[in-house]
């Protein structure tokens, strides 16, 4: 695998950027790049390394396929199969290839970090313990960043030589300490807003960030590994109780309106997460669980005064904060939903005391609408438990119809997008009543056609899709109406740019084929437009998530090219638009569309070639020129369509052959590895069977030449390799 230059030119500069960016790792070819990064002699080591290290993370959290989170239909992002594809052939050269610098080290293989920290391990917990007693801003700051260390030594792997149990216990007295200490009451004087950034709270958050690890990745039997089976037990025995008791009371402290940091909430959260399976903490939670999940959780999960004035002041930043991936990582909210979960699924006594918790406030006309949301938000989190629990499964249509279908036409836009958000998370129930499917269906189409508030918008385009896909009569009642469904999803895509309304067009493309059709060309118009308009904004390069919603567009439109292939004059009219879009993209050197460009251009030419695409073949040569072989593997299924769809025309001018063969000769005479070096025999094979007979003898006499001395060296440099240099060489003598 050779390193992507046009990346190293263009992209590298801002790569600690993109790498912190949100929505960076969802871009398709992403990790394959990462890899190319990593093996490229091109590149700084300091890149190189920060691309390793977010690939090792990308592959940990995103390899496998996973089901969706709790309340939710839509599955989570996972490395796309090409790409784990792509890792996997080349991942072998990579290890080769990379210096020792940047070789994984197994745990085992961390001796000179282990020799350093058992002279600096008892030397900064000497220190952190003499500090304890101060709570003056450097103390605290200082114990903040010991505690940093001390994480940073236990993240991956717990190196029990150093951290016996006699260690380990003075250490758990310690964050026992600060997780239990008062925060001074002079900071209740500081702007609420602010208070997480202050030290004392942030002291607290990396205590509870460590034991939270701790119980999660060593302390908790069952789910270790076998070198952290003794500790494990050790763990749950001695430090788990003692520490649950101390979150316990912060819990309390906040159910008491006391102000606790989100940080510290969501780690608490966390920690007790781990503790609701294990029966020595179960026992211990037990008592207390119903008035965390009626008191704290449910309070957590409620709409809140923030909610709404980032909903009032700035409605597109409210979507895009409830819709990104990493506010979740980070939010007490999605932790407090884990946890009920979690609680729900292995407790049997925790769901039905909920659910009468939250059908008594949804059935009383007087209780609070923003608890009616917190009822409606817990109800929707625990919905697949639901919809497999015989004694819920049935109650949930009886609860949409009496529930949640009026809460559609309510006069707060916050409940009108929960229960879009519900009838999402519910989208796979077996309707028994057809009339209520049909309400359901109808209700999310009003709610995104005749809403004005943008939020509900998006949450009903989810939740119209998702029931569309779920339910084959609901597909039936939209088809009358799919294009005033399309225009209002291309109107929130222009207005929001968000990615996963982006999604929602182009599954409901595949699901309404037929009737796209009709009306592909106006799509296609919009979506250019909005494209357009992205790339073109003064924000493009500062923020990603603008990248990851263009890429999404560029996907829906090679889907609409895909879905009217059988209609030509459709076709046509496309064409013209996607050029604009293909000659944006060549203009502004945008490299990270490349792929998705000669996608496009491939499509287009599958069937015939016009004047046009034919013209597009010199503009893909001087990007070749300029870029030279990086996106040549790319360029492959359109220059092979070049050679087999429109043959007469390629041979109509000298300057077509000319130009295939020159980008062949230079993958083949280069260094651009054994893929496109493969692709390039390929092509020439393909050229000499598709045109023999033609009159291209005048390519003879330099091809036999250069192949031969080609094929030569391949012999000497890789002999698995010649032999498809050999195969096309033979062809051609058979030919000749």
């Amino acid at each position: 695998m050779e390193p992507d230059t046009g990346l190293d030119l263009t992209t590298l500069k801002s790569l600690p950027d993109i790498l912190c960016n949100s929505q960076s790792y969802k871009i398709i070819n992403f990790a394959p790049s990462l890899l190319r990064i990593i093996v490229s002699d091109h590149v700084e080591f300091p890149v190189r390394q920060a691309a390793a290290i977010y690939l090792k993370n990308m592959v940990t959290q995103y390899w496998p396929d996973r089901e969706p989170p709790p309340g939710e239909a839509v599955f989570p992002f996972n490395i796309h199969e090409n790409d784990r594809q792509q890792i996997r052939d080349n991942i072998v050269e990579g290890i080769i290839r990379s210096p020792d610098l940047v070789r994984y080290k197994k745990a085992e293989e961390r001796e000179p970090l282990i020799a350093a920290m058992q002279i600096f391990l008892p030397r900064i917990q000497q220190q952190i313990m003499q500090l304890l007693p101060d709570s003056s801003h450097y103390s605290v700051l200082l114990q903040k960043q010991i505690l940093k260390i001390f994480y940073a030594l236990v993240q991956y792997a717990l190196p029990l030589q150093l951290v016996n149990n006699q260690t380990m216990t003075a250490w758990m007295e310690i964050f026992r300490t600060i997780i239990d200490r008062t925060v001074p009451p002079e900071t209740l004087q500081i702007d609420e807003d602010d208070r997480p950034e202050l030290v004392w709270w942030k002291c607290k958050k990396w205590a509870l960030h460590i034991v939270a690890r701790l119980f999660e990745r060593y302390g908790s039997p069952g789910n270790v590994t076998k070198e952290y089976f003794e500790f494990s037990e050790f763990f749950l025995k001695t430090y788990a109780v003692g520490i649950q008791q101390v979150l316990l009371k912060i819990l309390d402290q906040y159910r008491q309106k006391e102000y606790v940091a989100p940080r510290v909430l969501q780690q608490a959260f966390n920690y007790l997460n781990q503790g609701i399976v294990h029966s020595v903490t179960w026992k211990q939670m037990k008592p207390h669980i119903q008035n965390i999940s009626e008191d704290v959780i449910f309070s957590v999960m409620c709409y809140k005064d923030e909610d709404e004035e980032l909903w009032q002041e700035d409605p597109y930043e409210y979507i895009r904060m409830k819709f990104d991936i990493f506010e979740d990582y980070a939010s007490p909210t999605t932790a407090a939903q884990t946890l009920l979960y979690t609680a729900a699924k292995k407790r049997k006594e925790v769901l039905p005391k909920m659910m009468a918790f939250c059908y008594q406030i949804l059935t009383d006309p007087n209780f609070d609408p923003r608890k009616k949301d917190g009822a409606l938000h817990v109800i929707g989190s625990l919905a697949d438990i639901l919809l497999k629990k015989s004694l819920f499964k049935d109650q949930m249509e009886l609860l949409l119809q009496n529930h949640v279908f009026p809460l559609l036409l309510s006069n707060l836009g916050y409940l009108r997008a929960r229960s879009c958000w519900v009838l999402h998370a519910f989208s796979s129930l077996k309707f028994h009543n057809e009339l209520n499917l049909r309400n359901a269906v109808e209700l999310a189409k009003k709610s995104l056609i005749e809403d004005k508030e943008m939020p509900v918008k998006v949450e009903a385009a989810l939740a119209l899709q998702s029931l569309i896909s779920n339910q084959t009569q609901a597909k039936e009642y939209m088809k009358p109406h799919v294009r005033p469904i399309m225009q209002e999803l291309l109107h929130i895509v222009r207005e929001t740019e968000n990615d996963d309304v982006t999604n929602v067009i182009q599954k409901m493309i595949c699901e309404y084929s037929q009737e796209v059709a009709s009306i592909a060309v106006d799509m296609t118009q919009h979506l250019a437009e909005i494209f357009g308009k992205v790339l073109q904004s003064d924000e493009y390069e500062e923020i990603e998530d603008k990248t990851v919603m263009a890429m999404g567009i560029l996907h829906t439109i090679d889907t609409i090219l895909t879905v009217v292939e059988d209609h030509k004059e459709v076709t046509q009219q496309l064409e013209n638009i996607c050029l604009r879009i293909i000659d944006l993209v060549l203009q502004k050197h945008v490299i990270e569309f490349y792929e998705e460009i000669l996608s496009l251009a491939y499509s287009l030419t599958c069937h015939g070639i016009s004047p046009q695409m034919w013209q597009l073949l010199g503009i893909l040569y001087e990007v070749f020129q300029q870029d030279c072989f990086e996106y040549f593997t790319d360029m492959m299924p359109l220059l092979h369509n070049y050679v087999t769809i429109d043959t007469d025309t390629l041979l109509s001018n000298p300057k077509h052959l000319e130009i295939l063969f020159t980008m062949c000769r230079k993958v083949l005479c280069g260094d651009a590895g054994e893929d496109a070096e493969c692709h390039a025999a390929k092509l020439l094979e393909v050229i000499i069977l598709q045109c023999k007979g033609k009159g291209i003898d005048q390519v003879i006499h330099v091809w036999k030449t250069f192949h031969i001395n080609r094929i030569m060296w391949s012999f000497v440099n890789d002999f698995s390799h010649s032999a498809q240099c050999f195969k096309g060489s033979s062809v051609w003598e058979h030919v000749h």
